[in-house]
């Protein structure tokens, strides 16, 4: 059966643990009760975006018997669900994580790899880099997940594909900025959307970005999630500045369809890229040290 994706565009709320689980419980049950196989959320929903000094306070690790993550590993046994946390791993690191979880266990976990400090952006300060990108598998075929940032840098969709992700999934806090003349969106919202639609089509898979919405700090982050085809098609998209859930099922056909009109996969020159990359590596040389007087 072809899988039904819910998406959940909503406010967490800042540092509040239990009231934002106590909420992707509520939205999960609702999604299950409309049909949905996998539910997802946007980047960070168990803590709010704008945490800064409080990540060593909020920060998990995704075990059964963790009180937070514990009422989400059981509520997985019916459905999939993709959450956004901070984690922390046995050294005391923290990062900006989301998690696949499914029937009660955790079947991935992708690291933020770009963590922004331009504009109002200073993750690098609070976070570690996450330093591993790959496609797993689910029941639903393989997936790929990127945070925020991630798929502003060509490079880890790229890797994803190679690796067989045939539906990509971006969780966001993605802040309002910009205004586009004649037109209700934010320019945030169309470079957005443009980027994430021209995953899609160049990849041939299915993308899926997840925002959130609401206000944090005065910052306002601008919802309007959406899921493309692997033709580039638009297949759902969520409402701009408001609270909302949107179930889409996936014909995963849709790829075989996509994939034989053109053949982009296929015609992948891997080999050529590994060895112009090494090439250009190799001639940037680091700065030499001055000689001794």
């Amino acid at each position: 059966m072809p899988p039904t994706l819910a998406l959940v565009q909503f406010q967490p709320r800042l540092g509040d643990l239990q009231a934002n689980l106590e909420r992707h419980l509520d939205w999960i049950r609702r999604a299950r009760s409309q049909g949905a196989d996998v539910v997802i959320f946007p980047e960070l929903s168990l803590t709010g975006y704008m945490v800064q000094d409080l990540v060593p306070t909020v920060a998990r690790r995704p075990r059964p018997e963790d009180p937070i993550f514990g009422p989400l590993f059981e509520a997985s046994r019916t459905v999939d669900i993709v959450v956004g946390f901070v984690e922390e791993d046995p050294r005391s690191r923290f990062f900006n994580s989301a998690a696949y979880l499914s029937q009660g266990r955790v079947v991935h976990i992708h690291r933020k790899v770009y963590l922004p400090t331009y504009g109002m952006f200073d993750e690098g300060r609070f976070f570690a880099w996450g330093d591993h990108v790959a496609a797993f598998d689910t029941r639903f075929g393989r997936f790929g997940l990127l945070i925020c940032e991630d798929f502003w840098h060509v490079s880890p969709p790229y890797l994803l594909w190679l690796d067989g992700a045939d539906v990509m999934i971006f969780p966001m806090a993605s802040p309002g900025r910009g205004i586009v003349p004649a037109s209700p969106k934010l320019s945030t919202a169309r470079w957005v959307e443009a980027v994430v639609q021209a995953y899609a089509g160049l990849f041939t898979v299915f993308t899926v970005f997840v925002n959130r919405t609401g206000f944090e700090d005065g910052i306002h982050f601008w919802g309007g999630s959406a899921i493309y085809g692997p033709d580039g098609s638009l297949l759902a998209q969520a409402p701009y500045s408001q609270e909302a859930l949107i179930l889409q099922e996936l014909d995963l056909r849709a790829i075989h369809r996509a994939r034989a009109r053109l053949p982009l996969l296929r015609d992948e020159r891997t080999a050529l890229f590994q060895r112009e990359l090494a090439r250009i590596l190799e001639r940037r040389e680091l700065p030499k040290a001055p000689p001794r007087v």
